[in-house]
């Protein structure tokens, strides 16, 4: 469960969902005090809704001061960076310092590597909310690949991505990233900011969709998949696609994959490293 929280800490957390399950060990771990806000309050948290529309600093008197603020629900558009941190300044003061995760779905400019200081899509509502937070209180947004740990679990996702042939066959490569290294990427935020920063956070290594879902398709998680996992027929669309394609083995060379992200930039700034190995 999570505590009460004091009047100040070194970390607020915006939003305590999936990645605070990962985070708050780790802050606990390194003795960086901290603070968690949810909409209804629950397991001991904050009680706090963000309102794109309201200008009232009420809720934001119910936060702590921190010298960190993590950001994990989604901003959208011109403005809502602008207006969160202006409202927790007016009562906190601007001694802070503001984390926004992001997707690196906006990494899609370029068809083969991206890193850091590749080319995004730019109009992305996410991208322009993410672009104010680096611009007005120099915050660093950090964008996060394939989510996965605990109850995220990307094989159950096959029945939904991959419901044909045809729809194994547009599948390129795929990035990862563990919650527990996601934790460990915001901690070391924290300790080294890097203002006014976008990274790409992933696991250091790139999938390939079709060697996973050949790897998944005879498999099944639990009981509740069972009946959906029979109806598909993973294993076949792999092994034709491979005939087809003219493919030995897989998985495929990266020159196959098309778009990929380079994550080197992230972890050597800041000397640490994932810990997770690959994701199976």
């Amino acid at each position: 469960m999570l505590r009460s929280n004091p009047p100040s800490v070194d970390f607020l957390i915006l939003g305590a969902g999936w990645t605070s399950i990962f985070l708050i060990p780790q802050l606990n771990f390194a003795a960086i005090t901290h603070a968690e806000s949810t909409t209804t309050g629950r397991d001991g948290t904050i009680p706090f809704k963000f309102e794109p529309d309201s200008t009232s600093t009420t809720p934001f008197k119910r936060l702590p001061s921190a010298k960190t603020i993590l950001i994990t629900f989604p901003l959208t558009g011109t403005g809502q960076s602008q207006r969160i941190t202006d409202l927790y300044r007016k009562i906190h003061g601007d001694e802070n310092c503001w984390i926004q995760l992001g997707s690196t779905e906006i990494f899609n400019q370029c068809d083969d590597w991206n890193d850091d200081n590749s080319p995004y899509d730019s109009s992305n509502s996410r991208a322009i909310a993410e672009d104010e937070l680096r611009n007005c209180v120099n915050g660093c947004v950090l964008n996060l690949a394939g989510l996965y740990g605990g109850n995220r679990v990307p094989r159950r996702w096959l029945p939904r991505i991959a419901k044909t042939k045809e729809d194994v066959k547009a599948r390129k490569a795929v990035h990862f990233i563990h919650g527990e290294d996601v934790a460990r990427a915001i901690v070391a935020v924290h300790k080294k900011y890097t203002p006014g920063k976008r990274w790409i956070i992933a696991d250091l290594r790139v999938y390939d969709w079709w060697d996973l879902i050949q790897n998944w398709g005879g498999k099944v998680v639990d009981e509740e998949e069972l009946e959906t996992m029979k109806s598909a027929e993973y294993l076949k669309w792999v092994g034709e696609l491979m005939v087809e394609e003219e493919l030995k083995a897989l998985p495929r060379t990266p020159e196959m994959l098309g778009r990929k992200l380079d994550s080197r930039q992230f972890w050597a700034f800041m000397e640490v490293w994932p810990h997770q190995g690959r994701m199976t």
